[in-house]
């Protein structure tokens, strides 16, 4: 009989230290129910790295087998440096490719044998029709939407990572983070019932010689909307593309802002830069040669002195709620004089993030 008792104890340590998975059904930003083995253990990433991170921790890094290398390497080389050199982990991961040059491979997805593939809704728009070797495969595909800057949608996809990663309660104190930051600006804004301030945002990879992208109903136009301004390119742009000269210098806004990023520190000396290791002195240089565009000393940001810079790798993320409350002071300066938009991004680095980034992420022109 003691055997036997101490059999059945030998059984309940043994089992009792493995974690079982357990099918669950996880609804993702575009309504489908998709059948997940959690915790998912050999997951394939395509996009929103950092947020992965925010919401996993560090640890749930043990469990990427792969990603999509050159959206991260690429578009933001100076955060991948960072990160990488942090975490040194992320060298092992394998790389399967990046939609938006073709070289996303779904032979190498496939090849990695995951358990779960995380994609963006903008990574799955291009790619649903080629999909179904993994789906045969019987791996099942979540997609996220950071990039509609939708809070519903961040809290959504933030709630999924939650659920993903085993950190359900994590996923939810950033949900909230993200709402409360909205909500608050919302809400004065609302209150002080002030006429909404006209707003143009273009993203300077181009220089100031030749116009980039502006933003309709996407990334930073849905930013705009969250901050209160009214958008001069929503009624001409649906998501993002360049929008008339012309047009600016007839809209007249009262604030204009530059989003850069560190690619082009080097690629183009007239390209806006901003982020990681770029210097304030340098940010401002491109910054300012905007205000020598042809029409724009006339306008009201540029007389005004309301031209500023921003972060492009500040979108498309947990952490652009400090984009909302810089957005928002720039367009409503007295209601949110005790707001610190930057240092909002800092100590949300600080707290959910294994690196804290330095360089420069929110500036104003010189006068």
């Amino acid at each position: 009989m003691k055997f036997l008792w101490r059999l059945f104890l030998g059984f309940l340590m043994f089992f009792g230290g493995i974690s079982f998975a357990k099918e669950e059904v996880i609804v993702d930003v575009l309504g489908r129910e998709v059948k997940v083995n959690l915790p998912a253990k050999r997951i394939a990433l395509g996009f929103y790295y950092t947020d992965y991170l925010a919401v996993g921790g560090v640890k749930a890094l043990d469990n990427v087998v792969g990603f999509s290398k050159s959206v991260w390497t690429d578009w933001t080389p100076a955060s991948w440096e960072v990160y990488s050199k942090k975490l040194p982990q992320l060298h092992r991961l394998e790389d399967f490719g990046e939609v938006e040059v073709g070289t996303f491979s779904i032979e190498k997805v496939l090849s990695l044998k995951p358990d779960l593939l995380i994609l963006a809704n903008w990574q799955y728009q291009v790619l649903e029709l080629d999909l179904e070797p993994i789906e045969k495969a019987g791996i099942p595909i979540v997609v996220l939407d950071y990039n509609r800057e939708l809070v519903p949608l961040h809290i959504a996809s933030t709630m999924i990572l939650g659920k993903i990663t085993g950190e359900n309660k994590r996923a939810e104190e950033l949900a909230k983070f993200y709402e409360d930051i909205a909500n608050k600006v919302a809400s004065r804004i609302a209150k002080a019932n002030l006429p909404k301030p006209r707003i143009y945002i273009e993203f300077g990879n181009k220089g100031p010689n030749e116009y980039g992208f502006t933003y309709g109903k996407d990334m930073w136009g849905s930013l705009i909307d969250l901050a209160g301004g009214d958008n001069i390119a929503a009624p001409f742009v649906e998501k993002w593309a360049p929008i008339n000269p012309e047009q600016i210098i007839v809209s007249n806004p009262d604030v204009i802002m530059i989003t850069g990023r560190e690619t082009e520190l080097e690629k183009n000396k007239e390209s806006m830069v901003m982020g990681i290791g770029i210097s304030n002195q340098e940010a401002l240089r491109r910054l300012n040669a905007y205000k020598k565009r042809a029409g724009w000393k006339s306008l009201n940001a540029i007389s005004n002195n309301r031209l500023y810079g921003l972060y492009m790798g500040a979108s498309r993320t947990l952490a652009d709620a400090a984009m909302i409350e810089y957005i928002a002071k720039a367009l409503y300066p007295t209601l949110f004089e005790d707001i610190d938009p930057i240092q909002t991004y800092i100590d949300y680095h600080k707290k959910y993030l294994p690196i804290v980034p330095e360089g420069t992420f929110g500036i104003r022109a010189s006068q």
